[in-house]
């Protein structure tokens, strides 16, 4: 009995009588033998499987990963700026855009980050 594309699972090989996972075949064996049930399958074309694996790009998670997330956030939260009537001390632009971040410890206030869409000036004000 051969080893069938039914009974291959990316690059896992079962039994199709008894649905054991078999053990992966030597270099020089070209039959299989189910511990469980004592088939014995051709192992010709096996080797010829193509196997594909990909992993989300969630699946191994590192601190240097999760603070490259966080950044990526931080880029995307740039483009949802607030605008407030205040004067540019650079150019005078009566609009600057702003945001806030909390930097200091919880029970102090946020610091206040604004730009100036004409000229760019930037500054900050601990609140």
């Amino acid at each position: 009995m051969s080893v069938e594309s039914s009974n291959i699972i990316g690059s896992l090989t079962f039994c199709p009588e008894c649905g054991n996972l078999l053990d992966m075949a030597g270099a020089d064996d070209d039959i299989l033998l189910c511990n469980q049930c004592s088939c014995a399958f051709r192992t010709a074309g096996v080797e010829a499987t193509e196997v594909v694996t990909t992993s989300s790009d969630r699946a191994f998670q590192s601190p240097l990963k999760s603070k490259r997330h966080l950044v990526q956030q931080s880029k995307q939260n740039k483009q949802e700026r607030a605008i407030i009537k205040e004067k540019c001390p650079n150019c005078g632009n009566p609009e600057m855009e702003y945001h806030t971040m909390q930097l200091r410890s919880a029970d102090e206030g946020q610091t206040v980050f604004y730009n100036c869409k004409k000229c760019g000036y930037k500054y900050s004000v601990n609140n």
